[in-house]
């Protein structure tokens, strides 16, 4: 019985890596619109057997990212701009949740990391001005300071309490972490201020959590994502790469 619950476990773990790695490379471009992709081909790229890769590709399918095109063969889809627009207020409302659910269960201690993480972003940006005024390169510190950013968010995640919430949130976000970071890289390379005007909101998030004021951190959230959002919908995309599935 036990070895049979592990075998469960492991074959989930399969599943959900090649969920995310199939769907980072759907939305990074790696795996382009209208490109075709059999199910061994995918599991030879993964290095893994069919039976998760089948798993994660009737999740993608449903997710709307996938459609099957044979018994064994799909292909992905071409989402147009009013998806990608239902897409991101479907995003917007599910971190709007999580920052509520966080208000209510968050502990001390990861209040007191969210915030030593912010710390540690402020004595980068100041880091990150002061090169940037003597013309010095400030991509090191640049990385670190996005690095930063994603522990933040993700510790606003766990703070909620709540991994069905975090799935649901993990599956239906526009853009995956690796292209959110391109697209964030490319538009501070054009505009150095850019996303600093709703950098302060995420102090009033830790506050309004260390509260317990669930509606004031679901509005802080939701004003940060749908203009975090916007922003990046604007940007061009990055190019996608070669094919080599």
């Amino acid at each position: 019985m036990a070895s049979e619950t592990l075998k469960g476990l492991t074959a989930e773990t399969l599943a959900d890596r090649a969920y995310r790695a199939i769907r980072d490379a759907v939305t990074t471009g790696e795996l382009r619109p209208g490109q075709k992709v059999t199910e061994r081909g995918l599991a030879e790229r993964l290095s893994v057997s069919p039976t998760p890769v089948r798993e994660a590709i009737r999740r993608l399918e449903q997710d709307g990212l996938l459609e099957r095109t044979g018994p064994r063969t799909v292909q992905v889809t071409a989402v147009g701009d009013a998806a990608i627009q239902d897409l991101a207020e479907v995003e917007v409302a599910l971190r709007g949740m999580v920052a509520r659910f966080a208000a209510r269960h968050a502990s001390p201690a990861q209040l007191d990391q969210l915030d030593a993480v912010l710390d540690e972003a402020d004595d980068l940006l100041i880091v990150i001005k002061q090169r940037q005024q003597a013309g010095q390169e400030v991509a090191r510190h640049l990385d670190r300071l996005l690095d930063a950013m994603q522990r933040f968010n993700e510790g606003v995640e766990a703070c909620a309490h709540n991994p069905v919430l975090v799935r649901l949130l993990g599956q239906t976000r526009v853009f995956s972490w690796p292209e959110r970071r391109a697209r964030l890289i490319e538009r501070i390379a054009e505009d150095d201020r850019f996303g600093l005007d709703r950098y302060g909101s995420h102090r009033a998030l830790v506050r309004a959590l260390r509260a317990g004021d669930s509606a004031a951190a679901e509005a802080l959230v939701i004003e940060d994502a749908r203009g975090g959002l916007s922003d990046l919908l604007a940007a061009p995309a990055t190019p996608a790469t070669a094919d080599r599935t």
